[in-house]
Parts: C-alpha cells; sequence; structure tokens
C-alpha cells in the first residue's frame, strides 16, 4: 500500500483590505475588532444622519422650488383626499404618476391610522423622506464595499452623504431627486461590481429601473450600467441588464397609456419642453461650471475632500467613477440648472470617496490612518451642523435677487398660517395676498375644500372668500394667528359662490 505524500501545512492568505475591514493583518483578534470598529462608526453616522434630517423634517416649512409641493404633495393630497391645485405637468402630462402615488401611500397610510392633520401628515412626509435619504446613505456604503472599500473606509465615505451640509438641506423634501437617489445607489451597488452574481445585476438593474419611474434623468445610470458592463466584456449581464431595464420601460409606457392615454406620453412631453423647445430656460440659464462653484459654497471642505478621494478611486472603481463623471457632465451642459438635479449622484461620489480613502489608507499606517478616517467624518459632521447658515446662494438658488437670504423657512410664514387656516371651521374661501400660490404649500398645507386665491386675485370686495394672509399693517379685520410679519385675519363671515374657480395653478 502506497502511503500518501506528506503534505506541509500552508498558512492562510494574508486578508486583503477588502477583507479586513481596514484591521491591521496582525491576526484574527485585529480583524474582528477592524469589523466591528467599521460597523460602530456606520451606526454612529447612519444614527446622526438621521437626527439632522428628522430635526429639519419637523423645523422648516419653507419651499426651495415649487416642485416639492406641485410635482408630488399635491397630486398626492388630491389622489387622497380628492381636491388639490393642479399643475401645468399634470394638466398637459409632462409627469408620470409614479412620485405623486409613493406619496399618496405614504399620506393614505397616514389616514388610516388617524393622522389627518396637514401638520402631522405634512412631517410624516417630510419624515419619510429623510429616512430615505439614511437608507441612501448606508447605500453609498454598500456601494463602496462592493469596490472593495474596507468598512471603516465605506463608512467614512457614507458620512459624506449622510451628514453633509447639502444633502441635509434637499432630505425631508418631496422630490423627485431624493426618492430615486436610493434605488440608484443600491442598483449599481448590485449590478457594478465585476463580482455580482447573475441574481445581483438582475435585481440591480431592475432597481436602476425603478430609479427612471421616479425621475426620467436616471436613464443615464441606466446607459452607464450597460456601457461599463460591455467594456468590461460581461455579454451575458450586458444583455439580460437591458432586458430588464426594457421591461422597466415597458411598465413606465404601459403606466403612461394607463393613466394620459399614450404610451410614455410623460416622457414624450417633458423631452419636447425641455430638451427641443428648452422650455426650462425660461426658469433660468447657468454655465457650466455653475455645479461645481454652488457645490463648494454649499460644503467647500466636504466638496474638496469627496473629490480628492473620488479621483483617487480610479483604479478600483473605474467603471463607477465614469457613471458618476457622465451624469455630472450631461447635467453641467443643460442650460438650466438646480443643484437639487445632482442629488441622485452625491451618494455614489460618497462611495468612490470611502474606495479613495481605502486605497491610501495602507500606506498612512495605523495611526494616521485612523486620524484620516476621522478627519473625514468630522469634516462631514461640521459641515452638517452649519447646515442651518445655509443661504439661497449656497444652494445656487435666487442668486441674481436674494443670495444672500436663508435658504431655510422661505415662505414658511405662509404655510405656517395656512396650516392655522386649515383648523377653522369658519372659513369659505382664502386669499394669499402676499405671493404667487406656486410658492406656497397650497391645499397640502391649507387642507380645507374652499377657494384658495393668489395675490393678484380678486379683491377684497369681491366677497369671494373670508379671509386672508396679508402684512399685518394691512390686516381688514380680526387678526386669528400671527408667523413673523404676516397674520392670518378674517375679512367677513360668508362668501358668495365663484362659480369661475378653477383648480388650475395659476
Amino acid at each position: 500500500m502506497r502511503c500518501p505524500p506528506t503534505v506541509s501545512p500552508t498558512p492562510p492568505p494574508a486578508p486583503t483590505s477588502s477583507d479586513s475591514s481596514g484591521a491591521s493583518p496582525g491576526g484574527p483578534s485585529d480583524a474582528l475588532s477592524g469589523r466591528h470598529l467599521g460597523r460602530t462608526l456606520l451606526w454612529v453616522v447612519l444614527a446622526a444622519g438621521a437626527a439632522f434630517r428628522i430635526h429639519w423634517a419637523l423645523n422648516d416649512e419653507g419651499i426651495y422650488w415649487p416642485d416639492e409641493v406641485y410635482q408630488s404633495l399635491e397630486p398626492a393630497h388630491r389622489l387622497v383626499y380628492g381636491y388639490g391645485l393642479v399643475a401645468w405637468e399634470f394638466v398637459e402630462g409632462a409627469r408620470n404618476w409614479v412620485l405623486p402615488g409613493l406619496v399618496a401611500a405614504v399620506l393614505g397610510l397616514a389616514r388610516l391610522l388617524g393622522v389627518t392633520a396637514p401638520g402631522a401628515y405634512l412631517d410624516v412626509v417630510k419624515v419619510f423622506f429623510g429616512l430615505v435619504g439614511v437608507a441612501t446613505a448606508w447605500g453609498s456604503w454598500r456601494l463602496a464595499r462592493a469596490h472593495g472599500a474596507s468598512e471603516v473606509a465605506a463608512a467614512a465615505g457614507a458620512s459624506l452623504f449622510a451628514l453633509a451640509a447639502v444633502p441635509l438641506y434637499f432630505a425631508p423634501r418631496a422630490l423627485s431627486e431624493n426618492a430615486s437617489a436610493l434605488p440608484v445607489v443600491l442598483g449599481l451597488a448590485l449590478a457594478l461590481p465585476k463580482g455580482s452574481t447573475r441574481r445581483a445585476v438582475l435585481w440591480g438593474a431592475s432597481l436602476l429601473g425603478v430609479a427612471v419611474l421616479l425621475r426620467l434623468q436616471n436613464g443615464i445610470f441606466c446607459v452607464g450600467l450597460l456601457v461599463v458592463l460591455a467594456a468590461q466584456r460581461r455579454w451575458r449581464a450586458a444583455g439580460e441588464s437591458l432586458a430588464v431595464l426594457a421591461g422597466w420601460a415597458f411598465a413606465y409606457g404601459l403606466l403612461d397609456w394607463l393613466t394620459w392615454g399614450r404610451w410614455f406620453h410623460s416622457a414624450l412631453v417633458y423631452l419636447d419642453f425641455n430638451v427641443l423647445r428648452n422650455g426650462a430656460a425660461g426658469w433660468g440659464t447657468a454655465p457650466f461650471s455653475y455645479y461645481g462653484r454652488v457645490l463648494f459654497h454649499g460644503m467647500p471642505a466636504v466638496t474638496l475632500v469627496t473629490g480628492v478621494l473620488a479621483l483617487l478611486a480610479w483604479r478600483r472603481a473605474p467603471g463607477l467613477l465614469a457613471v458618476a463623471a457622465l451624469f455630472f457632465l450631461l447635467h453641467a451642459l443643460q442650460p438650466h440648472k438646480e443643484l437639487r438635479f445632482l442629488v441622485p449622484m452625491l451618494p455614489l461620489m460618497a462611495a468612490l470617496a470611502g474606495v479613495g480613502l481605502d486605497a491610501v489608507l495602507p500606506g498612512l499606517g495605523s495611526r494616521l490612518g485612523n486620524l484620516a478616517v476621522l478627519g473625514v467624518v468630522a469634516v462631514a459632521a461640521v459641515s452638517g451642523l452649519r447646515a442651518g447658515q445655509l443661504t439661497f446662494g449656497d444652494v445656487g438658488q435666487y442668486e441674481d435677487s436674494r443670495p444672500g437670504a436663508s435658504a431655510w423657512d422661505d415662505a414658511g410664514d405662509i404655510n405656517r398660517l395656512l396650516l392655522a387656516a386649515s383648523a377653522r371651521h369658519d372659513i369659505c374661501g382664502l386669499k394669499i395676498e402676499v405671493a404667487h400660490l406656486a410658492w406656497t404649500g397650497g391645499y397640502s398645507y391649507f387642507h380645507q375644500p374652499v377657494p384658495l386665491y393668489p395675490y393678484n386675485g380678486p379683491r377684497r370686495d369681491s366677497g369671494l372668500y373670508s379671509h386672508v394672509i396679508t402684512p399685518a399693517a394691512y390686516a381688514p379685520g380680526e387678526v386669528l394667528a400671527r408667523s413673523g410679519p404676516l397674520v392670518l385675519s378674517r375679512l367677513r363671515g360668508d362668501c358668495v359662490p365663484d362659480p369661475g374657480f378653477s383648480w388650475r395653478l395659476p
């Protein structure tokens, strides 16, 4: 009988940075300690991000741009409660019903639970979107991990989205950019890395399809995914991803056919208005440098750190870097720019920063490496703590008219008085004498099925409304509520019916 040859035992391979979670390769206890540190840092970052977002959700009634009301809250209010102002996009059909449907689901659930006061259900919606932002920060961590970053470095990178001022500013707002950022980052985390399984690729492509339903411009990420898969010669993954995305495109077209009567109606109307007719330019244009300049103004240290670390990720995550760069470039080339358009890209940049940080940590040593991680988190945290100081100039809004005005609580006085009016039973009509209705919370805040008139609406002696929101010096009668320089005042006890009242946003 032949004896088996003696085989010398071979030691296990030393853990790599992506396996050891940032721990030094000194032994199992070091690796365990690194994993524990990474997870602890991640949960601290996410908890702080949630606290920031909930604070602003509950303490700001302002409006950044009318879309956060009239593309989401107001049509959702119509679905749940049967009335609300109708913006031109939902007259012409330039938007699909996925985002309003999502918000309506939140409002409907709140209604089932007995939450029907506007001050309460609006808080529910804003907290919901804030928590979606926290989940997006986790998705940023997941995306960095999928590209080989250690848990510690990925958590530090995620802090640049979870805690930074600009993401915090947009977080509670019912915008398509906020809703779609989560499926974007999770979809790319599943489908983009070379080691992704077939199942992960299919799920990732599907999430990107959902992101397009929420916001058409996210199609850039779909194209980017297919290009990267093809460049990596992952032909099967590319073909199957294309098939999945085609299925979601069919769903998009079917939804438009069911709601607007024509396949892809909202996409065609939107592209005709914004691309062929350049209609969005009517709301302002900006040069190519706009996004870089505004990001640096709004959060200079975060922008600098994120940009440098993201560039250091080019060896480990070239595909992700290319997809993010493509999204940025195409938006920078468009004449009409708003900072919120970049929100779906920001968690990708945070993930790239985590990958880039992990690339430099081995060369720094344990002590300097820990300082680098804590330094990145500190930069993000300081930005978040200073978020309340953001001005409209810092977020790229109203730069020609009032760049030094606080970006928070704009129109908040009006909206608080609308909430006060919602609780009264003697209102048969209301006029807001100080603003266009587009820059107010509309019926989502007012929550009364009676006429609501803008500043250029009928005269006080028309008899069409019983109450006004006006400066205190112009109050016509009894003052019922105050907010800042404005008051809610009773004008008369009853109203003349207005058969010509239109629910269309003027």
